[in-house]
């Protein structure tokens, strides 16, 4: 996790300079904002293609899947602020009214598939042709899951609207906003194959899609509160590739997902 946001803060360094150096008179951009928040999501159902090194491939077909907000954690561990699925954005304004951005979203989400579901599996399997409905039990069959992150990096435009100001139109105090964009998916995902668990390596797996809208309340001219509800579709391509603790196990899947999203942040002025 750590090198996924030493990359992403090279990014913003390197747009910073940008837009520090592109004019000594004006800057490209025009102000910038940080946010930190976190979410909860639910997810369509999904076909996940396994491929082994053992030599096992097959489909597990219309597969549930749940998060894990881990709130609790919050006052638990208030320390350990990346326990529960969190957010953040740095986006950067494109006009001096603040009402269009570009933006970097990351969104750390936590996808399980649900244990002892019955689902249909096809496919070879111990080399013998299997086509039939299976118990997901982790100790006799498998589990699969994203927790320690979904991890969706997006970059968004971002189109905000003003829609209420204080008394006597001094500064702006409710805004609507939308979002959209694209984006790679960054996982570790842990693979249990009938009890023997194999941990994966962060690794850039697939890509996404996602258009986002919602409410930004500034309590102060530059402190926001940001509530916004999140649709999109992500694709795994190879969420177990290439490491020396899965071996070349490989699995691919996609699904939608809806997520809510609750955040706070700075507007900075350049």
């Amino acid at each position: 996790m750590r090198s996924i946001f030493i990359s992403i803060s090279f990014c913003v360094i390197t747009l910073s300079a940008i837009a520090q150096n592109t004019s000594k008179k004006e800057h490209f951009f025009k102000g910038m904002y940080i946010q930190w928040g976190y979410n909860t999501e639910w997810y369509t159902k999904s076909n996940i293609h396994f491929t082994m090194s053992n030599g096992n491939d097959f489909i597990l077909h219309d597969v549930a899947a749940h998060d894990a907000t881990d709130f609790d954690a919050i006052y638990k561990k208030p320390l350990d602020i990346s326990i529960p699925q969190y957010n953040y954005r740095f986006g950067f304004y494109l006009n001096k009214e603040k009402t269009r951005a570009l933006e970097i979203n990351f969104d750390h989400a936590k996808y399980i598939v649900t244990d002892f579901q019955k689902v249909l599996v096809t496919g070879i399997i111990d080399g013998k042709q299997v086509n039939g409905d299976s118990i997901l039990n982790p100790k006799t069959f498998l589990h699969f899951e994203h927790t320690d992150g979904a991890n969706w990096l997006h970059f968004n435009y971002v189109q905000q609207q003003t829609l209420a100001h204080t008394a006597g139109s001094k500064r702006k105090l409710l805004t609507w906003l939308w979002k959209a964009g694209a984006g790679i998916n960054i996982p570790r995902t842990d693979f249990t194959w009938r009890g023997d668990q194999l941990n994966n390596n962060f690794h850039i797996a697939g890509y996404n899609i996602s258009a986002e809208s919602g409410f930004r309340l500034y309590p102060s001219k530059n402190f926001f509160i940001e509530t916004t509800g999140k649709t999109g579709y992500v694709r795994y391509v190879n969420a177990l590739a290439n490491t020396t603790t899965s071996n070349g196990n490989r699995a691919k899947h996609g699904f939608g997902y809806f997520e809510l999203i609750a955040t706070f942040g700075f507007d900075i002025n350049f």
